[in-house]
């Protein structure tokens, strides 16, 4: 079913109501009871502390849970003079509709700034407030991505992929693409409104990086802000990690196809601009199964191995076929070769009409071996100095990239003669 709009007609009585307002909180959620009422205190806490002369409505947006989430929401006192909105969003399962909801919401209350915030953050302060609207409010910046300081376990798909990915394609040094914590302007959220993916993945998945993504590729000025220690449900990456790798991924290489003219002249990569706090600070440790990770590697390349070899360069099946033989404490996949096989599974992506997600599951396995390596390359050092080897990486990525064209092109024109 096609949905016109995210918003029911109660919460847009709601908003027709409230009329106008200079800054709207998003809060999408789902089934998220327990940390739900630390999230909306913050927030209105912030809201409070740094912006009491502007009009603030925070907007809860449901995915409809089966727990009390909305109760939660609904019972919380919020700080008076603010508005609180409590809504089921209709559309799609998945956080891209509670964004949805968010972004109309946004539109027709004209508000100068919107930020949102995951609904299962331990670590949000009432800071967080200001270091994501200020920028937009007080700077002149029109899109805020999050910097957090994260154990160096935490954001595996982040270090390996998505960052190192979004800086060699558009030049930007974003470090958290897909962070969950964003704030932008107005003009931003009716922009989202208008494009047509609210009935495909984006909907239910990839809205963080896709969200990045167009506000690079429309040049929309964009800062990022520190805003510390992020601590929420983190998982181990040999455990639950599967499945948002596959969906994060195949996001990034749809978006690689839509935005092929704009990244395919950018060379190397700028910084972008930093405020909200001034130091890294030591986030608390995350199991990790290291021997589940290489042990999924070797299966998956047992399974894949006749595909591996028709896909890949003959260089970088050899390495990876060298992997498959290593001890777990000994395991280490090279850069260069993870980055290859990346390169050569996204220009894949773009020849291929078919069978695309059946690709996206073949490169499971060599993540799950490339965060084993990264595992034991930094498995001595502090997060601060494992951070140092995510950078190295991301310079790869980008010293690569006329070989991801090289491939591309190669693959395409493969496609056309077929």
């Amino acid at each position: 079913m096609r949905y016109l709009t995210a918003l029911r007609p109660y919460t847009t009585k709601r908003i027709e109501e409230i009329e106008t307002a200079d800054i709207l909180v998003g809060i999408p959620c789902y089934n998220n009871e327990k940390t739900l009422a630390h999230v909306i205190q913050m927030v209105t806490h912030g809201l409070d502390k740094h912006y009491k002369d502007r009009r603030r409505v925070i907007f809860v947006a449901d995915g409809g849970s089966t727990d009390d989430t909305r109760d939660v929401a609904k019972d919380f006192q919020i700080k008076p003079w603010q508005e609180k909105i409590v809504s089921i969003y209709r559309g799609p399962a998945g956080k891209g509709s509670a964004f949805r909801s968010v972004f109309e919401a946004a539109k027709r209350l004209k508000v100068k700034a919107c930020m949102v915030v995951d609904s299962d953050l331990r670590s949000i302060t009432s800071d967080w407030v200001k270091y994501l609207l200020e920028p937009i409010l007080e700077r002149g910046y029109q899109f805020v991505c999050p910097v957090y300081s994260r154990y160096k376990y935490d954001g595996t798909i982040t270090n390996n992929i998505v960052y190192n990915l979004t800086r060699a394609l558009y030049g930007l040094r974003i470090r958290q693409p897909i962070g969950g914590d964003f704030a932008f302007v107005g003009e931003l959220a009716a922009y989202y409104i208008e494009q047509d993916v609210w009935d495909t993945d984006v909907a239910r998945y990839g809205i963080d990086v896709w969200m990045t993504t167009n506000a690079i590729t429309n040049n929309f000025k964009i800062c990022q802000s520190n805003l510390g220690v992020k601590v929420h449900d983190a998982k181990d990456p040999a455990e639950s990690l599967g499945p948002m790798f596959r969906q994060v991924v195949h996001t990034l290489f749809v978006l690689m196809e839509e935005h092929e003219t704009e990244w395919r002249s950018v060379k190397g990569s700028r910084t972008v601009p930093l405020f909200g706090l001034g130091e890294f600070m030591e986030p608390e440790s995350i199991h990790v199964d290291l021997g589940r990770l290489v042990a999924e590697y070797k299966a998956g390349f047992r399974q894949f191995r006749g595909l591996y070899r028709d896909i890949f360069c003959r260089d970088c099946f050899q390495e990876l076929r060298a992997c498959a033989a290593k001890a777990k404490t000994k395991f280490v996949m090279p850069v260069q070769t993870w980055v290859m096989a990346l390169y050569e599974t996204a220009a894949t992506f773009h020849q291929w009409t078919h069978n695309r997600t059946q690709l996206v599951n073949l490169v499971t396995p060599l993540y799950l071996g490339r965060v084993a390596s990264f595992i034991n390359q930094t498995r001595k050092m502090t997060s601060c100095q494992a951070e140092e080897v995510v950078e190295e990486q991301a310079k790869v990525f980008e010293e690569y990239k006329d070989y991801l064209i090289q491939i591309w092109d190669r693959r395409q024109k493969e496609s056309s003669d077929d």
